[in-house]
């Protein structure tokens, strides 16, 4: 959800370099439908420790005890579903705590977190003590295809991290293959990360610029297959409590509303950029300079606290918990739409997405929460669930697409 998310802090990892180009069963166009998985206690502080991680922030402790206690309490899986025509990208849980998607690595198929946050491939691997895999679906090494001399390590403010080899292997996405992507497989990954069994690991669509491979930067998949697509764009339908789309190559018209409106993507930091110039707390509008980054590897929304303090004001009950490291309030509170300006064009999130998680005692999570420690506002799956936005590479500049999804 995040970029985990969705570790929601996400690992960024590192990937190879070829001697050769990268060869592609090519395809037009493609989706990839998000399917049930599993789920799990919901976790707001979780989410804010993987957000701080996934940027290479400290992560508070109380915060992270927080995290741990609520970690504790989850339990349950549910049967996965997979629909036809798409790759899938599925929820972690029925609640959308992350958004998970099957992804053909060698001969093993894992579920990845599609991360717009981010720009590594990595995933859990044979490399690791078998303790560390437990509820993963892993990358089986093959020592013919390791690239000699190159590797990754994470570390964070906290003292968590990771670390792997990288190989060169064939990755196959909703039909497309890559026959030689950087692919980087974790042998060390710290107990904080091993304790989210839902993630096998992140597939990143952040620019190829912050790709972290040492020592020398490689590309993503979605620029190693771009020029397969009949255009080079992805566009990404979220949805609430049920499996959404990422759609590749091609703009699924019947998936929104009204007009897309569209912006110059800022990739000056390697993220889909882009600036917005007013909030809206239900009918009221305030204007703003908010910069942020749309990003598929983050649960919640991260922006600047005068505009999250708007909004938990039209809140009856709510309250900023020290203990929980967010805004709390009653379940039972009606809760506004939130809306950004973009390009002129109101996006807006409706208010029943808001309410991310129980926390207990009649309180519930809140899915907008100040950015502070991360420095910039982060778009994520709150966000994204009422939109269908397009992330396109062509022409002499990246942009984003945004237009409201149909049926929200």
């Amino acid at each position: 959800m995040p970029s985990f998310v969705q570790l929601t802090a996400a690992l960024a990892l590192a990937g190879a370099v070829f001697a050769s180009p990268i060869q592609l069963d090519k395809r037009s166009a493609f989706s990839i439908e998000q399917v049930p998985r599993s789920r799990y206690l919901k976790n707001g502080p979780q989410q804010r420790v993987r957000a701080l991680r996934k940027h290479g922030k400290a992560v508070p402790a109380e915060l992270l005890k927080a995290a741990t206690l609520r970690a504790n309490m989850s339990s349950g899986v549910v049967t996965a579903a997979t629909g036809k025509g798409t790759v899938p990208a599925v929820p972690e849980d029925e609640y959308d705590s992350a958004y998970l998607s099957p992804v053909t690595v060698g001969n093993t198929t894992v579920h990845l977190d599609f991360d717009t946050g981010s720009s590594d491939l990595w995933l859990y691997s044979s490399l690791q003590a078998r303790s560390q895999l437990t509820g993963h679906d892993y990358y089986t090494v093959d020592s013919s295809k390791v690239k000699s001399g190159y590797s990754w390590r994470l570390s964070y403010g906290d003292g968590s991290g990771a670390s792997g080899k990288v190989y060169a292997d064939k990755v196959t996405v909703g039909g497309v293959t890559a026959t030689s992507q950087a692919v980087e497989a974790a042998d060390t990954v710290s107990a904080s990360f091993t304790q989210d069994t839902q993630l096998d690991g992140l597939l990143g669509l952040a620019m190829s610029s912050i790709n972290t491979v040492f020592p020398v930067q490689q590309k993503t998949f979605f620029d190693n297959v771009k020029s397969s697509l009949a255009k080079p764009l992805f566009a990404v339908a979220l949805k609430y409590h049920a499996a959404g789309t990422y759609d590749f190559g091609h703009i699924d018209t019947t998936k929104y509303t009204g007009a897309l409106t569209y912006v110059t993507a800022d990739a000056s930091q390697g993220f889909w950029g882009f600036d917005a110039t007013a909030y809206s707390v239900g009918t009221t509008t305030t204007s703003a300079s908010i910069s942020g980054i749309v990003d598929t590897g983050t649960t919640l929304i991260y922006t600047d606290p005068a505009v999250v303090r708007a909004y938990y004001a039209q809140v009856s009950g709510s309250e900023d918990s020290a203990e929980l490291g967010g805004y709390i309030f009653p379940c039972a509170a009606a809760l506004p739409d939130f809306s950004i300006t973009i390009g002129g064009a109101k996006q807006t999130v409706r208010g029943q997405y808001v309410n991310y998680a129980t926390v207990g005692d009649g309180f519930c999570y809140g899915g907008i929460q100040e950015d502070t420690g991360i420095g910039f506002s982060i778009f994520g799956d709150i966000f994204l669930k009422s939109l269908y936005v397009v992330f396109e590479s062509g022409g002499p500049a990246p942009r984003l697409g945004f237009a409201q999804q149909a049926g929200v």
